[in-house]
């Protein structure tokens, strides 16, 4: 490698942070936006490099901390690509959907007793939009760093260092009273898990060095037998850490309270980019260097992955704030992608890889629209919004397009990876595919109701004075997610095409193949 392609392109929303210190509060967004777009740019000709079925590509690799092995090294794959992408798609989309957000906004009529309805925005900013977006150009770079990232060690230095940003775009812009409580929430659930993984990552170092020489390079620690008892041990300390970035039920009550909080852009990347690096993690990670013990932790993940789906489901049914709302539904997703990973057939593993594309295009698309939502209203409550599709038929319409999305309607991109994750775990776990598959008319009724809450019905004479239609701006934000949404949903084939390869090599190391198919007797004759 003459140029170091990642490097730069890792590199360059951090630059552009810097650099709106520099800048005025007027100019800032404008900056933000053209780093996002140069970002964009770059990655896409790094695409254009990619070959697909050519392993891990443009790999930079230099020592770091010798003594511990440890290198700067990047490589980037066909599951690595996709995430990239979805990293420099959402980033742009959130600055321009968060334009104008920090102006002010009346917060609403007092009711009777002189308090405030529900759900109203009630907190200013703690700091200026420039370092809103700075903060959102951080955290970019820091997720392309933990997709790109073939050493564990370099990996792990970026898994604590993304909590940082996201913490301040919690806590620091939340318009909620209890955003400093959720802000802490994340926190503390983030560094627990980066703590249990640390004793992990310690103790490959302890097995590298045993085998010859310390070493945190993927390539060198996937060759390494670990034992069955020390592979099952380092395997949970990495599990653990990813199934509360995930994040997987017992260990995702942060995500809702975190959610809630946050601006409509702060929990995009939080939801749409961050929470991705728990799932990415478990396919790098478990599954790349502890084979044996993953199918071994198989029967509790599935289980764990299957009740996350109906879990998140019937808790979206009954949530009134609609950025709870919107946290609910993903944590049933990241169920379905999780449930694809340890599925282990080649189906269903890309399915997943997929998903991880699909749901972050629909969970920006949702939270983009309810921060459009909440912008005019100066409320999170669903029940404050009705008889929206009178007064803004674009803005309801839109509403509807992301949540069919989401309920995965077929001819949209949630369905195709969606139903590649359930027919894939249907032919190894039959019963986990059949359990699951209920969520599906579980997510029709939780977005009805949703879209019946807020966009139909009489319109309150708040709603049209306050609500009024989408801007050239703001569908402007919305027509990149609804394009590749169309897209993925008719022609998947080159993503699939990217995703492929790898998952295959996965699946060859971990030593699984795709069961045979199940044919009747008399079908076979």
């Amino acid at each position: 490698m003459t140029i170091p392609w990642l490097t730069i392109l890792a590199l360059l929303p951090v630059v552009g942070a810097v650099a709106l210190i520099f800048t005025g509060v007027k100019a800032a967004k404008q900056v933000a936006l053209a780093v996002s777009l140069i970002t964009l740019a770059f990655a896409l000709y790094i695409a254009t490099q990619f070959r697909i079925g050519g392993g891990m590509q443009l790999v930079e690799q230099a020592p770091w901390i010798k003594p511990l092995g440890v290198y700067y090294a990047l490589g980037l794959d066909g599951v690595g690509l996709t995430l990239v992408l979805l990293v420099v798609i959402i980033t742009p989309v959130v600055i321009i959907a968060s334009w104008r957000d920090f102006e002010p906004v009346d917060p609403g009529p007092e009711q009777v007793d002189g308090s405030r309805p529900t759900g109203v925005e009630t907190l200013a900013p703690k700091y200026d939009s420039r370092v809103f977006f700075a903060l959102v150009l951080a955290v970019q770079s820091c997720a392309l760093y933990l997709f790109l990232a073939t050493d564990v060690f370099l990996f792990y230095v970026f898994f604590e260092v993304i909590l940082i940003p996201m913490y301040f775009l919690i806590g620091g812009f939340g318009p909620g009273p209890r955003r400093t409580y959720a802000a802490a929430k994340f926190l503390i659930f983030g560094l627990l898990g980066g703590f249990v993984m640390l004793a992990s990552i310690i103790g490959l170092y302890v097995q590298s060095d045993r085998a010859g020489e310390p070493s945190y390079l993927l390539s060198t620690l996937s060759q390494l037998d670990f034992g069955t008892a020390t592979g099952r041990w380092l395997f949970l300390g990495f599990m653990f850490a990813f199934a509360i970035k995930a994040p997987l039920v017992p260990l995702h009550t942060w995500l809702p309270d975190a959610a809630e909080e946050s601006t409509a852009g702060g929990a995009t990347m939080m939801v749409g980019v961050m929470d991705k690096i728990g799932t990415f993690g478990m396919i790098r990670f478990c599954l790349g260097l502890f084979p044996e013990a993953s199918q071994w932790a198989t029967p509790v993940v599935l289980v764990l992955a299957t009740i996350s789906i109906l879990y998140g489901a019937i808790l979206a049914i009954g949530s009134r704030d609609i950025m709870r709302f919107i946290a609910y539904t993903s944590i049933s997703h990241f169920g379905f992608i999780v449930l694809g990973i340890f599925a282990f057939t080649s189906q269903s593993l890309t399915g997943s890889s997929l998903y991880m594309l699909n749901h972050g295009l629909a969970t920006a698309a949702l939270f983009v629209m309810a921060g459009y939502l909440i912008k005019r209203r100066g409320s999170r409550d669903m029940n404050a919004y009705r008889g929206v599709d009178q007064v803004a038929p674009v803005l309801a319409g839109l509403l509807l397009f992301a949540g069919l999305n989401t309920l995965s309607l077929p001819g949209l991109g949630s369905f195709v990876s969606e139903f590649m994750v359930l027919a894939g775990t249907f032919g190894r776990h039959p019963a986990y595919a059949v359990v699951s598959t209920l969520a599906i008319v579980l997510a029709a009724l939780y977005i009805l109701i949703m879209y019946q809450r807020t966009m139909t019905g009489p319109a309150s004479e708040e709603v049209k004075e306050k609500i009024t239609e989408l801007n050239g701006r703001e569908r402007l934000a919305m027509a990149p997610l609804v394009l590749l949404i169309l897209l993925l949903g008719v022609f998947p084939k080159p993503m699939l095409s990217i995703i492929e390869p790898s998952t295959q090599a996965t699946m060859q190391h971990v030593g699984v193949t795709d069961p045979e198919p199940r044919v009747s007797a008399e079908g076979g004759r």
